[in-house]
């Protein structure tokens, strides 16, 4: 298992804390790897003093959810509200300075499914699989709604993972079944923070554009790139730039596999480096058949 690693400390107290994420896989030519995040002290602790906007970091998690909440606006609120208060926890002062949220969100098990019938509490999905999109749609649409790209007053329940025009330029989410809440970590840049890390992001349109990426790098040009976080989506319209994909149509490989090895392959090349993070599944997180990617650099 390969390693990167990089620090983004607070000025203050030697008050240290480690954040993670995990994705489902690493496809195609994408290499197994850690990315380690530490996060030292706090912002309430004073400025950095540079005058200059470091990476920083900020955990929350909402409460546990009951499954029929799932994939439905009550999932939507609460993770709004939880976003809102990691933003307040990296110090970050503005939604145009955070430029990702990792999010694992629950997702339906059998043995919920079971529980909510004798409620006879009435799920948005009775598929377990498709219950990982709605948890995650819902959970981006939060992060859409606590950073102002969304409208709650709009936004209705039965547009969760049917309206693709609604999304987050930054969110990424993944479902899991070992937890019942959204633990939820938010990177952005703030001058609270300090270090010689930043972090930006683009929005790539479909699953070849890879100059989203291209325009960060040559934006950021002289500091070193150290890792790319991405969001992979097979286009639920069935088409790639006007030519026909058969992602969506595979029986033997499912598409979040083949989005993530299109796009870690695409992304890879522009960077010159297969030791990043690109997760599948991309309801709300970004455009359909795009989505966010974020780039951390550190000054030269």
């Amino acid at each position: 298992m390969a390693l990167k690693k990089f620090l983004a400390p607070y000025s203050g107290e030697n008050q240290a804390a480690v954040s993670y994420i995990m994705s489902g896989g690493t496809e195609g030519i994408l290499s197994p790897h850690f990315t380690i995040m530490s996060r030292s002290g706090s912002p309430e602790t004073g400025e950095a003093g540079h005058g200059l906007k470091s990476l920083a970091i900020g955990v929350s998690r909402t409460r546990d959810f009951l499954p029929e909440e799932l994939g439905r606006l009550s999932q939507v609120d609460a993770v709004a509200e939880a976003v809102s208060r990691a933003v307040l926890d990296a110090g970050i002062e503005s939604a145009e300075d955070v430029h990702f949220v990792q999010i694992k969100c629950p997702l339906l098990t059998a043995e919920q499914i079971h529980e909510a019938h004798s409620r006879n509490a009435v799920l948005v999905t009775e598929d377990t699989y498709k219950s990982m999109g709605y948890s995650r749609g819902a959970s981006a649409l939060g992060v859409a709604v606590a950073l102002g790209e969304v409208s709650r007053e709009g936004l209705r329940g039965e547009g969760i993972c049917v309206n693709w025009e609604l999304y987050s330029a930054v969110a990424s989410t993944s479902a899991g079944s070992e937890l019942s809440c959204c633990e939820i970590i938010v990177f952005g840049n703030s001058t609270a923070a300090e270090g010689p890390y930043y972090i930006d992001h683009d929005v790539m349109k479909d699953s070849i554009d890879g100059a989203a990426l291209q325009r960060m790098i040559e934006q950021h040009a002289g500091d070193e790139l150290i890792q790319v976080l991405a969001k992979a989506e097979a286009d639920p319209a069935g088409y790639v730039r006007e030519r026909r994909h058969t992602m969506l149509d595979d029986s033997d490989i499912n598409h979040t596999r083949h989005a993530r090895a299109v796009v870690g392959g695409v992304l890879a090349y522009v960077c010159g480096d297969p030791m990043i993070y690109v997760s599948g599944g991309g309801e709300h997180q970004g455009p359909a058949g795009g989505g966010p990617v974020s780039a951390i650099f550190r000054r030269n």
